[in-house]
């Protein structure tokens, strides 16, 4: 699935071509995605001037001069290519500006959905209202994070992927900033020294900025929507390693947790 890197690269991707630019053509081309298409779409957004785009969490924002944004997400597969030629079969979106430059929303898996809402409540959708802060954000820092934290017994690692906590991380940078950090992924939120949680809130903007910087990581589905590869998978420390060896000559290890594959290095994540 996309990430907060993959999403925040796909804005910045379709920043220079959608920014200040009139639509021309908004087209669904089925029904549904994971949800239906909102039966207005077309009509709110055809002839809209985009005045900015940005990012929630996972979900890209496509805001107008009509007061509406345009939410999307990406679920499992999706993508959004730029200039894409005849669509193919899985473009289930389809943009026109006026500058005559063409966008499609690709997704086989239809995971992901795009939503309407009004710009000036964006804080009420309903699946922001209960999100923590932005990682990358000033409001998330260790004192915050050890107060909400503060005499859980629930692993870290648990933690960091509760949206209610931090927005937007999800499995891969998790496991790559407490490894950076030297936080064993087992360890229990509220046992984490203030110390230990600003390493931890240090690691996870340098993890989330350089996978940012390098235009996501690719994986299965995902690629930019200029089509480039993102490269942050050959940057990887723990993640998909199981076996390998880690920087400091132990072996990578794997587990499951509630589902997810945790990677870590017990040596230098031992507590």
């Amino acid at each position: 699935m996309p990430e907060l890197p993959e999403v925040e690269t796909t804005v910045r991707g379709l920043t220079p071509v959608l920014a200040n630019e009139r639509l021309m053509l908004v087209e669904p081309r089925r029904a549904d995605l994971r949800h239906p298409f909102p039966a207005d779409l077309r009509q709110r957004m055809t002839g809209a001037r985009v005045t900015s785009l940005g990012r929630r969490a996972k979900y890209g924002l496509i805001d107008t001069d009509r007061g509406d944004t345009m939410i999307f997400h990406l679920g499992m597969s999706g993508r959004w290519r730029i200039d894409p030629g005849e669509p193919q079969t899985h473009d289930h979106l389809l943009l026109e500006t006026e500058a005559g430059r063409r966008l499609a929303l690709n997704d086989p898996r239809r995971f992901g959905f795009v939503d309407l809402w009004s710009t000036a409540d964006l804080a009420s959708y309903p699946p922001f209202l209960a999100m923590g802060p932005e990682p990358l954000s000033e409001d998330f820092n260790a004192a915050y994070l050890m107060e909400r934290l503060e005499g859980r017994a629930a692993p870290i690692k648990a933690m960091l992927l509760d949206q209610r906590i931090v927005a937007g991380l999800g499995n891969i940078y998790v496991c790559e900033a407490l490894h950076m950090a030297g936080i064993a992924p087992g360890r229990a939120g509220g046992q984490i020294s203030k110390a230990r949680l600003t390493r931890l809130v240090e690691a996870i903007r340098a993890v989330l900025n350089a996978a940012i910087l390098a235009g996501g990581s690719s994986l299965r589905d995902y690629v930019r929507p200029d089509g480039e590869l993102g490269y942050f998978s050959k940057e990887w420390r723990v993640y998909g390693r199981e076996g390998e060896a880690c920087e400091c000559g132990a072996i990578v290890r794997r587990r499951s947790d509630s589902g997810r594959s945790t990677f870590y290095c017990a040596s230098c994540q031992r507590s």
